[in-house]
């Protein structure tokens, strides 16, 4: 949230290690949203409602300027994960512009699960007014049907739960860290508050079984309070923020920039021991804008333009052909300081997944030398080619598949038509380790064509022990202009990929072992037999901010 000229950034913190529990707020401020100040925990255990932990919850400024926090509070260790209500907590000082000091009131909780499975009914939303009372979202689950429950308040103490839930779907598990909010009008680029009147609206949860932040885009119906989603093909097969290490996402109105924010977090891929060693685990990703596509099917997402006053030496390209198998590094650009350029915080959430990726190298692509090394950067590069004639059909059967798996299959070594080309973040020397960031064209049964993007960790390590995961999603575009546009923030364990201005986005954690510091190199590349021209490249090393 703002508040008197500081951003304030609350996230879910372990400060006893790089392991889950202990859950408190931590607390930063920020005038730009790229540098930060640590602060000392906002909220943390210290009464009966929330003896085993400070779970996640929102901030919402009440008229005259006064925040109030909503959070979920966890009462018993028993059953698991924990016994859960809403709580409240208000500044000890309205005065203080870091808002140092919060009050949890005696009338806490203000919410106890009556007819909610106590073990699933957290994460409380940002609120928003209309029809003289305050409105709020929990998310829950009842069995396998995912729920997000709509209450309702005149004085934001005391709330009743509408007779219907806001929207829920079964076979989705447990629905975590929902989120409502107003769109402006297709296109346009600014924000609403939260409390705004529009014609379209963002209904997103976190889905806890498949860690995925699904989103729909439709209708309010003020009077009955439920959400009509514009497509009803489901959550599962719907939109998503991010089709990679995203999760547990939140958004809010800036003020002074008329623009809606998000958030979001980056899971870990290595392992918890070496998690414990290095002493932190999880991150916050860098903050995107977010606004309504033109089409008005989707949401577009670009990282904030503070982002560019960490950009340093900056290196660019025009028109270089790549032809198939063709790998040109991009040299000459350097990081200023050796360091994260986002906000590290310890982990909020643990996900149980499988390290059963095999290893690809690109051995059968030549290489074609430009001149340096890159540790932080940010790279912007257009695509062109001039025809589609060797573009591969689109195999029915894929159908089946999620666009993550066609990645898998269709990796950047797997030669092709029409792409696979993209970038190499992180690589070797010897390419042992990189990851790839790429498009795939496909031409389907109906003479459309499927632009496929794809960010692959499987070859990002040496390490066995990483997960490394392929992932990917398609991009709704038009491809008359025979154009692609990609857009990469790369670090020493992220990559974040924006495709085609922010309609795909996919972020890879990596842990290379080869490819770090002076020894991590990037290249773009194509392996497929259509020849790909660089059009633009401009890449900048990114200068590290002040951080945590």
């Amino acid at each position: 949230m703002y508040y008197k000229g500081l951003y304030h950034f609350f996230c879910q913190y372990n400060p006893k290690g790089a392991v889950w529990g202990n859950i408190v707020w931590a607390h930063s401020v920020s005038t730009d949203m790229i540098n930060w100040i640590s602060l000392k925990p906002a909220l943390v255990p210290s009464k009966w409602f929330d003896k085993y932990g400070c779970w996640s919850g929102s901030a919402t400024i009440l008229p005259g300027e006064k925040p109030v926090i909503l959070y979920t509070g966890v009462i018993k260790e028993k059953p698991e994960p924990g016994y859960q209500v809403q709580n409240y907590a208000i500044p000890a000082n309205y005065s203080d512009p870091y808002l140092q000091e919060w009050v949890k009131p005696d009338n806490n909780p203000i919410l106890k699960p009556v007819q909610e499975n106590i073990s699933s009914f957290r994460d409380p939303s940002t609120a928003w007014y209309n029809n003289g009372h305050w409105k709020m979202l929990i998310g829950s689950r009842h069995y396998s049907r995912g729920i997000a429950y709509l209450y309702r308040s005149k004085d934001f103490v005391r709330w009743k739960r509408a007779r219907h839930p806001f929207n829920e779907k079964l076979g989705t598990g447990m629905w975590e860290c929902p989120d409502f909010y107003p769109l402006s009008s297709q296109g346009q680029r600014n924000g609403l508050d939260a409390s705004a009147s529009s014609t379209k609206y963002v209904f997103k949860v976190s889905l806890d079984e498949t860690r995925n932040e699904c989103y729909m885009i439709g209708e309010y119906d003020l009077v009955q309070d439920r959400f009509h989603p514009d497509n009803t093909s489901g959550w599962t097969a719907g939109l998503r923020y991010d089709y990679g290490n995203f999760y547990a996402s939140k958004t809010f109105f800036d003020p002074i920039k008329k623009r809606r924010i998000l958030w979001g977090w980056a899971n870990e891929s290595s392992t918890k021991d070496e998690d414990v060693a290095k002493g932190w685990a999880g991150i916050q990703l860098i903050p995107r804008m977010v606004w309504l596509d033109p089409s008005g099917k989707q949401l577009l997402q670009w990282p904030i333009r503070e982002l560019e006053t960490l950009r340093g030496k900056k290196k660019n390209l025009k028109n270089v052909k790549l032809n198939k198998g063709d790998i040109m590094e991009i040299k000459g650009i350097t990081a200023a300081q050796v360091g994260l350029s986002i906000l590290v915080v310890l982990m909020s959430y643990i996900q149980k997944e499988k390290k059963n990726k095999t290893y690809v190298c690109l051995s059968n692509i030549h290489t074609i030398t430009f001149s340096d090394l890159m540790i932080q950067a940010d790279v912007d590069v257009t695509f062109t080619f001039s025809s589609f004639s060797k573009v591969e059909p689109y195999d029915k059967n894929w159908e089946r598949f999620s666009p993550q798996d066609l990645c898998g299959i269709n990796g950047a070594t797997v030669q092709g038509g029409l792409g696979p080309f993209g970038i190499l973040a992180l690589a070797s020397k010897n390419l042992e380790e990189y990851t790839p960031v790429f498009f795939r064209i496909f031409k389907t049964h109906d003479k459309n064509y499927k632009v496929l993007m794809c960010s692959d960790a499987t070859p990002s390590s040496t390490n066995p022990n990483e997960y490394k995961p392929s992932f990917g999603g398609f991009v709704d575009m038009d491809l008359a202009n025979k154009t692609l546009w990609l857009r990469s923030l790369i670090d020493h364990s992220v990559v974040e990929s924006f495709g085609e201005g922010g309609k795909t986005i996919i972020t890879s954690r990596v842990y290379p072992e080869l490819a770090v510091y002076g020894d991590a190199h990037l290249h773009v590349f194509n392996n497929g037999s259509e020849t790909i021209t660089v059009e633009r490249l401009n890449a900048w090393s990114i200068n590290a901010p002040i951080m945590n």
